[in-house]
């Protein structure tokens, strides 16, 4: 059984941004897109460059060291030189805390869950 761990506020996170955070020794990147929240690895599936400090572009993270991007949603490789997907990672929201779950803290659960409260 996966366990969830609060990794933010809803305060440290605008709409269009990235953060950095660690679950479970892993370092994960959130992105918040209107009111949803999403979480993927951090590393670039393609070189070692943190998607934190990308760029995001409307439903896309573009990686800060060669351009390649995926989407935010669902962690897809959209562009090249990215191929490989990213891992995604359950998202809830409780009184304005963030938690972040191992890919099996839930099977309902779906990346974006947005908000439970």
């Amino acid at each position: 059984m996966g366990e969830w761990t609060k990794v933010a506020t809803e305060r440290d996170l605008s709409d269009g941004e990235t953060l950095r955070v660690s679950v479970s020794g892993e370092d994960v990147c959130l992105y918040r897109m209107g009111d949803r929240i999403y979480a993927s690895q951090d590393l670039c599936t393609h070189g070692y460059a943190s998607l934190a400090d990308g760029y995001v572009i409307g439903e896309n993270v573009e990686c800060p060291m060669h351009g390649g991007m995926f989407h935010i949603p669902t962690g897809r490789a959209v562009q090249l030189p990215c191929t490989q997907d990213l891992v995604m990672y359950p998202v809830r929201t409780e009184n304005g805390d963030i938690f972040v779950g191992t890919p099996s803290a839930t099977q309902n659960e779906t990346p974006g869950s947005g908000h439970d409260d």
